[in-house]
């Protein structure tokens, strides 16, 4: 980045103390209403709640601050790539993101698409989507060499439900019959179902309780307070039983 871009993408974060939030909800639905297939990545009770907005209006915040050294948030960009794994977040899908982010700006801010300000965000964009995608590459190939371990979704079956005091207790196994990795406590998967009455699946993360040796893994489902259409554990609670599919990615911390 020029610093003449550097300037201008600083020139913004007053704005975007105050009106980051209102930025992220309208980059959010503008991208979902263009792109309704990535509402199977993201999850829509994150969306409703303000959740994400609130948390991407963080992240956008922290990284215009902090533009002329973003090496000060590797742990922050850690924790995102973690998390973009997690949910097989793939790089073609940055430019989606990055286009919708950037006429975001420009609709909300008011300034034309073609001004110097959309052009110098466009170059912070790319940077951190660089850093990003290359974060997120690392942590795939480590996923997909370990023993038992893979990238992306993989299809288990849910071999067993058992009530527990807090909810209940899912088994879930590899439906192709092969090895997982072992996993300690706090590490977590993503699981995936499908929405009843949509054409949509939703995911959530299960962070587990308990190290997990042996060749499936356990998960405990708690109901959610605010039951909504599209909540996972509600879902998993209400609709799934012995011998049901979902997706999962492999263990992760972070």
């Amino acid at each position: 980045m020029t610093p003449q871009h550097i300037e201008l993408v600083k020139s913004t974060v007053p704005v975007l103390r105050e009106n980051g939030v209102a930025l992220t909800q309208y980059f959010y639905n503008r991208m979902l209403t263009n792109n309704p297939d990535l509402k199977n990545i993201f999850n829509m009770d994150h969306q409703s709640s303000g959740r994400q907005p609130r948390a991407l209006a963080a992240a956008v915040l922290a990284y215009a601050e902090n533009i002329e050294n973003p090496s000060v948030l590797a742990k922050a960009v850690e924790h995102i790539a973690t998390k973009h794994v997690s949910l097989d977040i793939q790089a073609d899908q940055y430019s989606i993101v990055g286009e919708n982010l950037l006429h975001s700006i420009s609709e909300v801010l008011n300034v034309p698409f073609e001004s110097d300000l959309i052009a110098a965000w466009k170059e912070a964009y790319l940077q951190l989507a660089d850093i990003l995608i290359n974060a997120e590459k690392a942590k795939y190939d480590g996923l997909a060499t370990q023993n038992g371990g893979w990238a992306g979704w993989r299809t288990f079956e849910i071999s067993a439900i058992e009530e527990t005091a807090e909810g209940k207790k899912f088994t879930l196994k590899p439906q192709d019959g092969n090895t997982i990795p072992a996993s300690e406590p706090k590490y977590y998967i993503s699981v995936k179902v499908q929405v009843p009455n949509h054409d949509i699946q939703q995911p959530q993360q299960f962070t587990f309780a308990e190290a997990q040796q042996g060749n499936d893994y356990q998960i405990v489902v708690k109901p959610e307070q605010q039951k909504t259409e599209f909540s996972v554990a509600n879902i998993l609670l209400d609709h799934y039983n012995v011998g049901d599919t979902v997706q999962v990615t492999a263990p992760l911390i972070g």
